[in-house]
C-alpha cells in the first residue's frame, strides 16, 4: 500500500456561543481548521484535522498547516502509511519542528491503518477503557458572574469537571474562582486555566488568595521556568499545559516534580504517533493527562475520543469533545456529547466520513 495523493481544504469552524474569550484581551468568533485527506493506490482514504487556536496562542498559525503539508506532502508519496514510525521519521527528516503541520498528516495514517486492520483505533492505541469518557467544559472568560452562572448552568447537564479561562486582571481572576467555587458540590473539580496570562507577580498574588479553595492552577506563566517557580510557592495541585510538547520534556517535569497533571494537544506534539508515547510514559510514572487538541471539529473530536478511551480511566484528567463548541459539522459518525460524557466509535480507523459537501475544494493538492 502507497500513498498515491494528499488534499487538503481550509474550513471554517463558527464557534457555538460567538465569541470566545482568553487571556490578554485575546478573543476568537471562527477557528480556521485545515482538514487532509489522504489517499492510497488500493482505495483507502484517511482524514486527519489541525485546528490551531488563532496566531496569539501558540506557535503555531493556520496557514502555516496548510504551507507545511505543501512542503512535506511530495516526501510522502509513496510511502506506506500503516508504517506510522516510519512515516513519522520521514516527516521529521524532511521538515524539522512544525510538530502542528505533521500532526493531521499522522493521524490520517493512523486511521488508513485502523481500516485496513478492520479495528478502531482506540484497540490499535492500546485497548478500550470503560464504556465512555469523562469530559469536562471549558468556560470562556467573562465576568465573574457571568462565569459562575455558567458553571452553575452547566452542572445542571451533568458536567462536573470545570476549567475557568483566566489570565486576566489577578483581582477579577480571583473573583473568578472565589464565585465558580462557590457553585461546586463534593467531587467536582475546579482548574482556573491562564492559558500563559499571569506575569510570575501577577501569578502568585492569585495562588496565595484563593490558599484556601480547592482549585487546580494551569499553566500561569509562559515559560517552564515561570511555571516550576509559582508551582513551589503553592500548595495547590498544578496542571501543565502549553510547555508540555515533547517527550523529553515530560521527562523533565517528572524529575523537577513540576506538575501534577499534564496537557496532552496532539497539534502540538505531532499527532498520535508521539502523542501514544508521551501517554504511555505518564501512565508508567502515574501522570494523570488532559487529553486534547488545540481545537478543531468532528474530525478532531473522533480522534481525542479514540485516543482517550485507550487511556486508563484513573488517568484521564478531562477530555474535550471540540465538535460541541462549533457550529460546523465536517463528518458524519464523530462522536457527540452524551450528558457528561462521550464515547468513540467501534468502526474502524476513526469510523467517521468525510462531508465533502462542508470541506469544499482542496487548497492543496499533491499527487
Amino acid at each position: 500500500m502507497k500513498i498515491a495523493r494528499i488534499r487538503a481544504y481550509r474550513v471554517a469552524l463558527p464557534l457555538a456561543g460567538g465569541r470566545w474569550n482568553m487571556f490578554g484581551g485575546n478573543s476568537i468568533d471562527t477557528l480556521d481548521s485545515t482538514i487532509v485527506l489522504v489517499e492510497t493506490d488500493t482505495g483507502l482514504i484517511g482524514v486527519g484535522e489541525a485546528c490551531p487556536l488563532g496566531n496569539f496562542y501558540g506557535p503555531a498559525y493556520a496557514a502555516g498547516v496548510r504551507a507545511g503539508i505543501a512542503e512535506l506532502g511530495p516526501h510522502l508519496i509513496g510511502a506506506d502509511p500503516r508504517e506510522t514510525a516510519k512515516v513519522e521519521a520521514l516527516m521529521d527528516t524532511a521538515l524539522k519542528g512544525h510538530p502542528y503541520v505533521k500532526s493531521a498528516l499522522d493521524i490520517a495514517c493512523w486511521d488508513i491503518l485502523g481500516q485496513e486492520a478492520r479495528t478502531p483505533l482506540s484497540t490499535l492505541l492500546g485497548g478500550r477503557f470503560g464504556d465512555s469518557v469523562a469530559l469536562y467544559r471549558a468556560i470562556s472568560q467573562d465576568t465573574p458572574e457571568v462565569m459562575a452562572k455558567r458553571v452553575k448552568a452547566l452542572h445542571e447537564e451533568g458536567i462536573t469537571r470545570f476549567q475557568l479561562k483566566v489570565g486576566g486582571d489577578p483581582d477579577e481572576d480571583i473573583a473568578r474562582i472565589r464565585l465558580a467555587a462557590k457553585i461546586l458540590r463534593p467531587g467536582d473539580i475546579l482548574d482556573a486555566d491562564a492559558n500563559t496570562g499571569w506575569l510570575m507577580h501577577q501569578a502568585a498574588r492569585v495562588v496565595r488568595a484563593v490558599r484556601d479553595i480547592d482549585v487546580y492552577i494551569e499553566q500561569p506563566c509562559l515559560s517552564y521556568e515561570e511555571n516550576l517557580s509559582i508551582r513551589r510557592r503553592t500548595d495547590h495541585p498544578f496542571v501543565m499545559d502549553e510547555c508540555i510538547d515533547s517527550l523529553s520534556m515530560l521527562l523533565r517535569l517528572h524529575e523537577d516534580g513540576a506538575a501534577d497533571v499534564v496537557n496532552i494537544k496532539l497539534g502540538r506534539v505531532g499527532g498520535l504517533t508521539k502523542a501514544r508515547r508521551m501517554r504511555d510514559l505518564c501512565v508508567h510514572l502515574g501522570i494523570p493527562m488532559i487529553i486534547e487538541d488545540t481545537w478543531g471539529s468532528d474530525v478532531a473530536t473522533a480522534t481525542i475520543a479514540h485516543f482517550a478511551h485507550s487511556t486508563p480511566e484513573a488517568l484521564r484528567f478531562g477530555v474535550s469533545d471540540f465538535n460541541s463548541y462549533v457550529t460546523a459539522v465536517t463528518a458524519d459518525g464523530a462522536p457527540r456529547r452524551q450528558g457528561a460524557g462521550i464515547a468513540a466509535t467501534n468502526a474502524p480507523g476513526l469510523g467517521i466520513r468525510p462531508r465533502m459537501d462542508a470541506l469544499g475544494k482542496p487548497v492543496v493538492e499533491i499527487a
